[in-house]
């Protein structure tokens, strides 16, 4: 389960539908009875159905999930299936096409990424940032988790991570680490590094996860190396520029996870909305 809020949704109505359907009540069909069925026209993972659905029902449609997010999908499948009027029908079944169409686009890149990425090392775990659209957090994320992915960071209360815009502030930052674990027993401590021996430096002063900031692979595999023999426990993590064509060779390396933002930016996948008069 992964929540977005009605409110959001009924905004997201509200924003296309505004009052009325002009076309459908200029040609005098609103209440001519109708069916859709929704099926991706390539292979897919489907995400965002359930909100879909939602979108549908509070329409005054009824929709069916045949396929739920996160499963994947052939060419031609029906995946979601609604009837009403043609005004319920029209009045959202676009702003339900294009949801679909975004988050399976975002869910079916995450998939084929994590694919590559388990090929190379079978434990990595792919995460995703907050670095999406502003204002689609929620479609993003479920998209990504739909796909496998986890969440990187929810948001600024969710995580201590300090990057060197933070550090510009303290004249030790080594000595902090331990004062920032005693204030946060809860939350591991992590930080980002642009070198091995920035990394290490900050492992060496308590810190539980280092995100090696756009190594190569080949820099990033001699510093797991040497991190896992000396802070065994410790969480490498590779961020920077990890993308769906990188993502075996930097998995590769023996880090536990790869940081991207990468999925949340390409094409949509392609959905068709089949409307059929009953």
């Amino acid at each position: 389960m992964f929540y977005i809020s009605d409110k959001y949704l009924e905004e997201l109505i509200q924003e296309d539908l505004q009052h009325m359907d002009a076309t459908v009540m200029a040609m005098g069909i609103e209440n001519a009875p109708g069916a859709v069925t929704c099926f991706p026209k390539n292979d897919c993972i489907a995400a965002g159905v359930e909100e879909a659905v939602r979108i549908f029902e509070k329409c005054g449609a009824k929709a069916e999930i045949r396929k739920p997010s996160g499963s994947p999908l052939r060419a031609g499948e029906v995946f979601l299936s609604a009837s009403g009027s043609a005004g319920q029908l029209h009045a959202c079944y676009k702003l339900a096409q294009n949801l679909m169409e975004y988050m399976s686009g975002i869910a079916t890149r995450t998939a084929k990424m994590l694919a590559a990425a388990r090929a190379a090392n079978p434990k990595v775990l792919l995460s995703v940032t907050r670095k999406h659209f502003p204002g689609t957090k929620a479609l993003s994320l479920k998209a990504a988790i739909a796909g496998g992915a986890a969440p990187h960071r929810l948001g600024l209360s969710d995580s201590i991570l300090v990057f060197d815009q933070h550090r510009v502030f303290t004249d030790d930052f080594f000595s902090l680490i331990p004062k920032m674990a005693a204030a946060f027993p809860e939350k591991k401590i992590a930080a980002e590094a642009e070198d091995g021996y920035e990394a290490l430096s900050f492992l060496r002063a308590g810190a539980d996860m280092v995100q090696c900031e756009r190594f190569s692979p080949a820099e990033l595999a001699a510093f797991v190396e040497e991190a896992r023999a000396k802070f065994p426990k410790a969480v490498i993590a590779a961020a920077g520029g990890i993308n769906g064509s990188n993502a075996a060779e930097y998995a590769a390396t023996g880090v536990d996870v790869l940081i991207t933002s990468w999925v949340y930016f390409g094409k949509p996948e392609d959905i068709k909305v089949k409307f059929s008069r009953v």
